[in-house]
């Protein structure tokens, strides 16, 4: 039976509390009488709503921090109409990334629901083809004004992009320096700037000539 708006909110309300509670304490040590405090939760309510427990109450956690992931690159991810915007984007991300550091509540909720299950890999598949598609989506904008090259498969180099991003995140979340993730998206914007009619414009990077 689908869920009143009362019951929604409810039910947000304890992934919100739980996810903050993962935040501030770690995955290891959430009880889910902690999640019930913060967030004036009865027993009976909890188990309404999440009939699995604990393992199903982190895999909601994971799909409401995957959806941050994309809510917090906007409005600038849906707007990668201009190199500006890209720019505006790429910083976006490696600010999220830098401000979080290796404390990643999404890696953390996905990496303790069982390992790699299939619900887990669910998740991760379903924010990485979101992310894939507006990526794709900013490329084929920017086909169509000529400021990249028509030759081009937007959805292959979206792709090539987020695996960038993705091992950038993963050496940021090792080391936790940003600096990976940073050439990870300054090659790969720079590679779909060269191949525009722009790319001897102003800030674009120069031919080399051949002595």
């Amino acid at each position: 039976m689908p869920l009143t708006p009362k019951g929604m909110a409810t039910r947000r309300r304890i992934v919100e509390g739980a996810a903050s509670q993962i935040r501030d304490q770690g995955v290891f040590t959430l009880r889910l009488e902690d999640v019930m405090v913060r967030t004036a939760t009865s027993k009976s309510q909890l188990f309404h709503y999440f009939p699995g427990g604990k393992d199903e109450l982190l895999l909601a956690v994971a799909r409401y921090e995957a959806s941050r992931v994309i809510d917090d690159q906007q409005p600038e991810l849906s707007s990668l109409t201009s190199w500006a915007a890209w720019q505006k984007w790429r910083d976006k991300v490696v600010a999220r990334y830098r401000a979080q550091g290796s404390d990643c509540p999404l890696h953390t909720a996905l990496s303790q629901v069982g390992g790699a299950t299939e619900a887990t890999r669910a998740v991760a598949q379903e924010l990485l083809d979101r992310w894939q598609e507006q990526l794709a989506a900013g490329i084929r904008l920017m086909q169509s004004s000529g400021e990249i090259g028509a030759g081009l498969d937007p959805d292959r180099e979206a792709v090539a992009l987020l695996a960038g991003v993705q091992g950038g995140v993963l050496i940021l979340l090792t080391t936790g320096r940003s600096t990976a993730l940073e050439a990870a998206l300054d090659v790969g914007i720079a590679h779909l700037r060269a191949t525009g009619r722009g790319r001897h414009r102003e800030g674009a990077p120069a031919a080399v000539e051949s002595g």
